[in-house]
């Protein structure tokens, strides 16, 4: 069977504003797994002739998405903490929403029309958000995900976390280890070894964060089975 499904290419950045950018081409594929992810991000794509962009939002949970057929993605993945002015993060989970009057060369967000970035100028555009108050972000996130202890109160701490990511802390933390467990079994770790790396206590509680959060099993991971999938792994999602 010839591989079909999403190709996935993705850079990490050196902005603070931004975790990663990424490109994807969907190959006659219509659906596929979601995971559950905890940052917003901007994305873009083209099908058939006509362009659109959106504002996506924490995931909370896997699922099953609808993926645009011969479409071209390109997606900003913002850092942790980082919110867009105009739309709340919390009304963003488990959603996300669309952006009117897109063109091939333009879209609009907050009022203002921007020039639709590629991979290579997704930073250029967050400058110029930033510049603009359109993109914003509580310091605090960044300092206690370091490790730091900001001189608030716990409730404090957990109510601004909230807000700006619409999640608790320990739900970021159980999600990006499930997705490091997942880029690791796919990339050939044993389960084992992966349980001990990231401290699960054994391996059925590896398979049950990777049930909520991957959707996919320690194997399916291992051997690329499943199909498509909204992750980056080293390797193609087949049908």
């Amino acid at each position: 069977m010839s591989p079909v499904g999403l190709r996935f290419e993705t850079r990490r950045s050196d902005s603070p504003w931004v975790d990663a950018v990424w490109t994807c081409a969907s190959e006659q594929v219509t659906a596929m797994t979601s995971v559950a992810g905890v940052r917003c991000g901007l994305v873009f794509w083209q099908q058939a002739g006509r362009a659109y962009a959106g504002i996506t939002g924490p995931e909370t949970r896997t699922g099953t998405a609808p993926v645009p057929e011969g479409a071209s993605f390109t997606g900003i993945e913002l850092a942790v903490g980082t919110s867009l002015r105009a739309v709340p993060t919390p009304a963003l989970v488990d959603g996300g929403i669309g952006l009117p009057d897109t063109t091939r060369r333009t879209f609009r967000l907050d009022g203002t029309r921007w020039e639709t970035p590629g991979p290579d100028d997704a930073e250029a555009l967050v400058v110029r958000l930033v510049r603009a108050g359109t993109l914003v972000r509580d310091p605090l996130v960044a300092d206690v995900l370091r490790g730091h202890h900001p001189a608030v109160s716990q409730r404090s701490v957990e109510r601004r976390f909230r807000a700006a990511t619409g999640l608790t802390r320990g739900a970021v933390r159980q999600i990006e280890r499930a997705r490091t467990a997942a880029e690791l079994l796919a990339a050939g770790d044993p389960a084992a070894d992966v349980v001990a790396k990231l401290d699960y206590f054994d391996e059925p509680h590896l398979a049950r964060a990777l049930r909520c959060y991957v959707g996919r099993t320690a194997g399916q991971l291992r051997e690329g089975e499943g199909g498509a999938i909204a992750l980056a792994l080293d390797q193609r999602s087949t049908s």
